[in-house]
């Protein structure tokens, strides 16, 4: 099932939001807005707890297919060695389709948390083939440390377990010191909080501030702990479209561990000695280069004599730009950016490992994670969305010519 951003673009309230964005001259809402957002706030502190009920049929029940290096308390998993080849119990197939500790522990702890073909059961019931196994996760938390503020919220997907959104350039992800009511937690805790529901804000795929593009949320505990089991088996696939300085190879593989930068609590580098593993691939899919006339012109306009005599500019005149699939094999901060930059390839615009190339048409860098691919968590329906390139990225090609290239 493939979702496109550009075609599935809702005009209703549900799917689009972006006109909850506007502010008057002193930066509040408007009087209106203000009130709705203010009742809806306040009608969450009464509001019900919010519940999630799922049934799944059992497939197979002879034998434990779970790993025993998935098991963490050594007296549970020297019981399920000794139980091995024996009936699988709710306990066991819950942690296979990804449930988490903490889930099971809530579930056990709910009133009728879990039930075995329609009565409530103890975890530790053996199962057989055919039987239906609900489970019933209520929630009564709520982010309430995230403000609730109208922000452009674009949706590409929701149902019941997911939220799939566009992200665009300067908004963060998670509040942090400084971006308190900037960043996408809060335009999604005000989508929320207008439909008058409770919700945690689960973040399963993150991206920097200024890279655009797909971002997944889980919508309860639920298929959060199953989404997150899910990424931590790299089983969630993204691809991003970057824009290179230079003339990337064809294709290739970036193997290169990165750890923090000294003692920045930002920047990360490329570190052999402390790093973490870290795998990009990538495939070039167009170069560009500038035309002389548009490249003199742009040096001249500004009086420059030379590459470096305006730092300001320098990267942005870079004569030829390469455009590249990537897709991640692991997932660590900054990535792309610091595995681009560690082969002579850095992104225009990157104001931390590019800065001379940041300038009026480059003002961040060009990376958008345009495909997101993982497995429904909890109908298993594969899942792919796609995202079309942003208009700075498009703008920045159509300065340059393509190349014919082998």
């Amino acid at each position: 099932m493939i979702k496109d951003v550009e075609t599935d673009k809702k005009t209703d309230e549900k799917t689009n939001i972006e006109t909850a964005a506007e502010t008057d001259a002193t930066g509040t809402m408007p009087g209106e807005r203000m009130e709705r957002a203010d009742a809806a706030i306040r009608t969450m502190d009464y509001a019900a707890s919010t519940v999630r009920t799922v049934s799944w049929t059992v497939q197979k029940a002879d034998g434990i297919s779970v790993k025993p290096a998935q098991e963490q308390d050594s007296c549970i998993q020297e019981r399920k060695n000794r139980n091995r080849g024996q009936q699988l119990t709710i306990e066991q197939f819950l942690r296979e389709k990804g449930c988490s500790h903490h889930v099971l522990t809530h579930l056990k702890r709910t009133d009728h948390g879990i039930l075995k073909n329609g009565e409530w059961a103890y975890a530790n019931q053996p199962l057989n083939t055919g039987d239906v196994v609900t489970v019933r996760v209520e929630e009564t938390e709520n982010s309430d440390q995230i403000s609730a503020v109208p922000l452009p919220l674009s949706i590409v997907y929701e149902d019941e377990d997911v939220l799939v959104v566009d992200k665009p350039c300067n908004m963060p992800v998670h509040p942090s010191m400084g971006n308190h009511e900037n960043t996408l937690a809060n335009a999604v805790m005000y989508y929320y909080a207008e439909q008058e529901r409770r919700f945690v804000f689960r973040c399963i795929t993150r991206l920097d501030r200024d890279t655009t593009g797909l971002v997944l949320i889980a919508k309860n505990a639920l298929s959060g702990a199953i989404l997150s089991s899910q990424s931590s088996k790299r089983q969630v696939h993204r691809e991003y479209l970057a824009v290179t300085e230079g003339i990337l190879p064809e294709e290739g593989s970036i193997d290169a561990p990165i750890a923090r930068w000294q003692d920045s609590p930002l920047m990360r580098c490329v570190d052999y000695e402390h790093g973490e593993r870290a795998v990009t691939h990538y495939q070039r899919l167009g170069v560009y280069q500038m035309p002389d006339e548009i490249y003199e012109e742009f040096f001249q306009s500004r009086n420059l004599s030379g590459l470096q005599s305006d730092a300001g500019a320098a990267g942005c005149a870079s004569k030829e730009m390469s455009l590249a699939n990537v897709h991640l094999e692991t997932g660590r901060t900054h990535q792309i950016r610091v595995h681009m930059k560690s082969i002579g390839h850095p992104l225009p615009g990157d104001f931390l490992y590019n800065p001379d190339s940041v300038c009026e048409f480059v003002p961040r860098q060009m990376l958008h994670a345009h495909r997101l691919t993982f497995a429904h968590p909890i109908t298993g329906e594969p899942l792919v969305f796609e995202s079309k390139m942003p208009p700075d990225m498009r703008r920045l090609l159509e300065i340059y010519q393509k190349l014919k290239t082998k």
